[in-house]
């Protein structure tokens, strides 16, 4: 049986990819700081732990599988913060370093021809300040990073929503007007959900997906075109 590991997997986009995994037939364990919400999402196995401590992510090891088949580095999120310096440490701390610390841990249980993928944003191409140049890093770390593991046959890309509802990324900020602002961009009138950003990493972490590398792909209606 192939096995995932999904952090961030307690809501939103994490937990649709972990029940799109649960639902190909695979071994799926979710991580995430809050051990409560993680454990309410049904067929998976749960890790409680930040994935931006190095010393929390060396101690998760231990109830992490021994073989990965595919990793997907979900966890992040954006931070505020009043202070800028505080804010823009925190936002790449939880976007680029959560992703960077869980992939270099695993990276010796990937299996041959695994799969890493990590969730970016249409931010990383058009702008949102700290959050959005912390996504710009995932995508160019990505690029080294599906250098570093290829002669293996692993797969590392980038997978970049724009917007989605129904997660807890908003929070309450989300106004109407926005709402509908953000909705006119897009080609096909509305909003992406969590099971559309699902199918396609459901796709990339298939074996079907072999051939695509180093890729920053994206779900967002075509509000942003990606070339």
């Amino acid at each position: 049986m192939r096995t995932a590991v999904v952090t961030g997997g307690g809501t939103g986009i994490g937990r649709a990819i972990a029940l799109e995994f649960v639902k190909q037939g695979m071994d799926v364990t979710i991580t995430g700081r809050r051990a409560e919400v993680l454990a309410e999402v049904p067929g998976v196995r749960h890790v409680a732990f930040d994935a931006t401590d190095p010393d929390a992510v060396a101690g998760a090891l231990s109830r992490l599988p021994s073989k990965v088949d595919v990793l997907v580095n979900n966890a992040g999120g954006n931070v505020s913060h009043e202070d800028t310096k505080t804010r823009w440490l925190a936002n790449y701390e939880a976007n680029v370093v959560s992703a960077v610390l869980v992939t270099e841990a695993l990276a010796p249980r990937l299996a041959d021809n695994g799969r890493v993928i990590t969730i970016g944003s249409i931010a990383g191409r058009r702008g949102g300040g700290s959050y959005g140049a912390a996504k710009a890093a995932v995508e160019a770390w990505t690029a080294d990073l599906a250098g570093e593991l290829g002669g293996r046959g692993i797969t590392a890309n980038v997978v970049s929503p724009g917007l989605i509802v129904d997660t807890e990324f908003f929070g309450e900020s989300m106004t109407e007007e926005r709402l509908e602002m953000l909705i006119s961009q897009t080609k096909n009138g509305r909003a992406g959900t969590p099971e559309d950003v699902a199918a396609l990493v459901g796709f990339l972490g298939s074996e079907a997906a072999g051939h695509i590398t180093g890729q920053v792909l994206a779900v967002n209606g075509g509000a942003h075109l990606g070339r």
